[in-house]
This record gives structure tokens, C-alpha cells and sequence, in this order.
């Protein structure tokens, strides 16, 4: 379960009118504290942002299932937003199991290495233009050039 902070950052990021994946950067970005604090690991960064995703995606944020991916990955993404809404409580075996597992996944998904390197495999994935728009734009909407 998200924390009540997180969920109100998003809300305020939503009423600012910010984008839905600055919206969800808010769960990724309480994931990876999680794992810095040593409340559980995860097998890989991309892991520890994909549980991030998952919890907004439940959280409401009306992120869609990915462009790309496997077919799995985006049945799970569509999952996870229809349960958004949901009032029911989650099942306390499968919780305890999955934080039990969590547990012993190492801590280094979190690190500045394991996510700078993550960032960087990603933005090779994209096309010279696509980095260049997405660049573009940053300038464009940083704060101190309003």
C-alpha cells in the first residue's frame, strides 16, 4: 500500500496537470526509498520500478500498459488498473509471501549505479529523435524558463 504522501504528491502533480508518468514517478521514486531503507529489496532496478508502476497504476494514476513489452507485462498493467478503485482488502498470505520474498532480493537495485545504468539502456532503446524531442521539451517546461 502507497503511502498517504505519496498518493497526494501524484494528486498535486495530477492538478498541476503534469504528465502521467511524472504522476507514477512519484510511487517509483517511494519504491526505491523503500529499498534504500532496507524495508525490502528487488532483483534488478527495473523490478523496483515496475512494483513503483504497479502501485500507481492501482493508485489511479491512468497510466496506459505499455507500448512495448510482453504480452504477460501488459495483461499485468491492465490488471493493475482495473483494480484501481478496488476497496478490497489484499489477500494477508500472499502479502506476507510476497514481502517475504522481496526480503531477500539485494538492495543494490536502488543504487545510483544500478539506476543511472538502468536510465542509460533505456534512452539507448529510443530513437536519436525521440531523445532529442523529450529533451526539447524538458527545456521547455523547466520551471525557471516560465
Amino acid at each position: 500500500m502507497p503511502e498517504q504522501e505519496t498518493i497526494e504528491r501524484a494528486r498535486e502533480d495530477e492538478r498541476e496537470g503534469k504528465s502521467l508518468s511524472t504522476q507514477a514517478g512519484e510511487f517509483v521514486r517511494e519504491e526505491m526509498e523503500h529499498i534504500r531503507e532496507g524495508k525490502h529489496g528487488a532483483r534488478s532496478a527495473k523490478q523496483a520500478i515496475a512494483i513503483g508502476l504497479s502501485k500507481a497504476r492501482r493508485a489511479e494514476v491512468k497510466l496506459p500498459p505499455p507500448k512495448r513489452g510482453s504480452a504477460r507485462t501488459k495483461k499485468q498493467a491492465a490488471r493493475d488498473s482495473r483494480k484501481a478503485g478496488s476497496r478490497r482488502k489484499p489477500s494477508r498470505t500472499r502479502s506476507h509471501a510476497v514481502r517475504k520474498a522481496l526480503k531477500r532480493e539485494p538492495r543494490r537495485a536502488a543504487s545510483h549505479r544500478a539506476l543511472s545504468r538502468q536510465a542509460r539502456s533505456a534512452a539507448r532503446r529510443r530513437t536519436k529523435a525521440s531523445r532529442s524531442r523529450a529533451a526539447k521539451k524538458a527545456a521547455r517546461t523547466r520551471k525557471r524558463n516560465r
